[in-house]
């Protein structure tokens, strides 16, 4: 059963990998926006799936979030999650991303609960 006060945890080492140069999203060695995001969305996507039945998962549909400190290559990012609403499928989340020198980025993600199979065969009938 899903309930507010899930909590989730990742870190990830800044390499040259996902920098802002590396993804595109700008020209310095800092980590990346779009690196950080996937970062908050990857923790709050983890916190809950031993709480989802069977054959389930969520997807993201809606991040707010701001980037506020750059953090180099070498320093490790760590993001924490916490389920502070629910509304049927709907599953939002608090997410704070933070260096060795404080917070580095923090707001709110949605995600929806979704059958994986029913899911996935809707997509690749998109492409056909």
């Amino acid at each position: 059963m899903l309930e507010t006060g899930i909590k989730g945890k990742d870190t990830v080492k800044v390499v040259s990998e996902n920098t802002a140069a590396a993804v595109g999203s700008g020209t310095l060695l800092v980590f990346a926006t779009p690196a950080m995001i996937a970062l908050m969305e990857k923790t709050a996507c983890n916190s809950v799936m031993p709480f989802l039945e069977e054959g389930c998962g969520t997807v993201g549909t809606m991040l707010n979030v701001k980037h506020m400190a750059a953090t180099p290559v070498g320093m490790t990012v760590t993001c924490e999650s916490e389920l502070i609403e629910t509304d049927g499928r709907r599953l939002v989340f608090k997410v704070t991303a933070s260096d060795e020198a404080g917070v580095i980025g923090e707001g709110t993600h949605e995600r929806f609960i979704v059958n994986n199979e029913k899911f996935q065969n809707k997509a690749d009938q998109k492409g056909k």
